[in-house]
């Protein structure tokens, strides 16, 4: 009697579409988490810009502006998040171009990440020491939490791609895809926030 009720037994690890949205939600929690911490940090960012002992000189004179990079970095970024929504759509639908797409958010993202290096690369030659100010510690640790971040979105994308290319997902399973979709949406609206507040604060 027991080996019946355990083999009619249904859970969300045993059915499909449970499966996904309770993936799903904990994606949604996860991103809300994120959003908590990113959200602090900025915070943090804007106290520390307008406390009476920084206001009047920062930026400090003989800190460079902001990399030139980092325009061209937020370029890669939501061109990838373009061809993450075209991928979502494809595998949703099914279509073999799923993979191609993922492919190119892939791309992107990686390129996203080099130009951000080059970023950092350029602010230090040109004398941007973290250690000499509040100004260039804050620049470093909110560019590289955020970089971090695609690091960490970067290789389940890597292993979506994969499956992707291997015609895995389709109307019935693409919840991969998915939950890439998600997290890498959420870190380009993160980027932008957090581009536009280092602008405000790199503003003489």
């Amino acid at each position: 009697m027991l080996a019946i009720f355990r083999s009619q037994r249904v859970t969300p690890f045993t059915d499909q579409t449970a499966r996904s949205e309770a993936g799903r939600f904990g994606m949604w929690l996860f991103l809300l988490t994120l959003t908590v911490i990113f959200a602090s940090t900025l915070l943090a960012y804007v106290i520390v810009r307008l406390s009476p002992m920084n206001v009047a000189h920062w930026p400090p004179s003989d800190m460079p502006p902001l990399p030139e990079s980092l325009i061209y970095s937020t370029i890669a970024l939501l061109l990838s998040s373009g061809t993450m929504h075209v991928a979502t759509v494809a595998a949703r639908r099914g279509e073999s171009a799923t993979g191609v797409w993922m492919l190119a958010t892939l791309g992107l993202g990686l390129t996203f990440l080099a130009l951000q290096c080059i970023g950092w690369a350029g602010a230090a030659a040109a004398h941007m020491d973290f250690t000499k100010h509040l100004y260039a510690w804050t620049f470093y640790v909110l560019t590289v939490l955020h970089a971090l971040h695609v690091v960490g979105g970067l290789i389940p994308m890597a292993l979506t791609t994969r499956n992707a290319m291997r015609g895995a997902y389709g109307p019935q399973r693409w919840s991969g895809v998915r939950l890439c979709a998600m997290y890498w949406h959420f870190l380009d609206v993160v980027w932008i926030a957090l581009y536009l507040t280092l602008l405000w604060g790199s503003q003489r």
